[in-house]
């Protein structure tokens, strides 16, 4: 069984700078791409940032410049540092890995249970 549980997040006024982390536990024999993606209410969920296994990164054009997604391979952990956060930033924050269980399994998806961000303007 995988999981991965989420910590940080909270409440921020504008120009802050808040950090989450997401670890990866259970039956693991490697990790590929992991990920941070975000769900505002109404909106459908987003990708905000994706690292692989190799450290090549991703960001959505709008957090380029302000997050910083990185990882401790040895840790199973992805981390999101993000810095002069914005009103719109306010969403529900999900870790994503993709996660071999074993050899000769196939990469699958999970999430971890989210963690909100609300910055205040």
């Amino acid at each position: 069984q995988v999981q991965l549980v989420e910590s940080g997040g909270g409440l921020v006024q504008a120009g802050g700078s808040l950090g989450l982390s997401c670890a990866a536990s259970g039956s693991i024999f490697s990790i590929n791409d992991m990920g941070w993606y975000r769900q505002a209410p109404g909106k459908q969920r987003e990708l905000v940032a994706r690292i692989t296994s190799g450290g090549i990164t991703k960001y959505k054009d709008s957090v380029k410049g302000r997050f910083t997604i990185s990882r401790d391979n040895a840790k199973n952990t992805v981390y999101l540092h993000m810095n002069s956060l914005k009103p719109e930033d306010t969403a529900i924050y999900y870790c994503n890995a993709e996660i071999e269980e074993t050899y000769y399994s196939r990469s699958v998806a999970y999430w971890g249970q989210g963690t909100q961000v609300t910055v205040s303007s």
